[in-house]
């Protein structure tokens, strides 16, 4: 057991640069704690003490603002960094070496018993906000983005992101052209604005190219030669 926790403290050590001391993990990190407490809540689950294990749980949740169902199964040097709004369903199995980020829900989606929860296998990492819902299986040493909502299983060694999830990079080759760091991916709704804008600035600068033409030649504006629509072919995204 003492063992244990000195190789959480150390997990929180290595990735996190701001913790610098033992004390500052133990004073300062409440996934640590959290991820603690479920161990106590886990045992009293496997036991037959549901009710006092989810009493227990709870009481941890709002002390950390992070809910671990005490029936959930986790792995050797879990951390969870910063861990506000951090939930993890009941039969989730997590992994050694896992990592959350704020706001990362691995969740259910529907009623149905049995397993209904994801399965994160080790050395993943799950970014800010990160949604992972039902059955599926997030393949060792994959990364899910910042945002992403994940509903089918990802392969080993992949970076997931968007809504829905896909997948961008392979066993390290590109998919798609992103960063490999969680706070760097794509987020779609801002490339949405980004393309957008990037067209609004070409065709401000088409009229105002046809402008001095008019002036030149005394043409409108807006006659024969103006700005149409087939002008704007180049942007396929729009």
């Amino acid at each position: 057991m003492i063992a244990r926790v000195k190789a959480d403290i150390a997990a929180v050590k290595e990735r996190d640069p701001a913790c610098l001391s033992t004390w500052s993990a133990l004073t300062n990190y409440p996934g640590l704690w959290a991820v603690w407490w479920h161990r106590v809540t886990h045992r009293l689950h496997r036991s037959g003490h549901t009710w006092l294990a989810r009493y227990i749980s709870q009481r941890v949740r709002r002390r950390t603002g992070i809910e671990i169902h005490p029936g959930a199964a986790i792995g050797h040097r879990f951390f969870i960094d910063h861990g506000m709004g951090v939930v993890v369903g009941e039969t989730t199995v997590i992994g050694d070496d896992v990592t959350l980020y704020q706001g990362v829900t691995l969740g259910g989606t529907g009623k149905e018993h049995g397993k209904r929860h994801p399965t994160i296998e080790d050395f993943v990492v799950v970014g800010v906000g990160a949604t992972v819902l039902g059955d599926i299986v997030i393949g060792r040493g994959s990364r899910v983005g910042a945002g992403a909502v994940v509903i089918a299983d990802v392969p080993a060694s992949c970076t997931v992101v968007g809504i829905p999830g896909r997948v961008v990079v392979k066993e390290g080759q590109r998919v798609d052209a992103v960063d490999l760091h969680h706070e760097d991916l794509p987020d779609p709704v801002v490339e949405m604005y980004r393309s957008m804008a990037r067209r609004i600035d070409r065709l401000e600068a088409r009229l105002a190219r046809d402008e001095d033409v008019s002036a030149e030649t005394g043409t409108p504006v807006f006659g024969e030669g103006s700005v149409t629509r087939e002008d704007d072919d180049d942007d396929p995204g729009l």
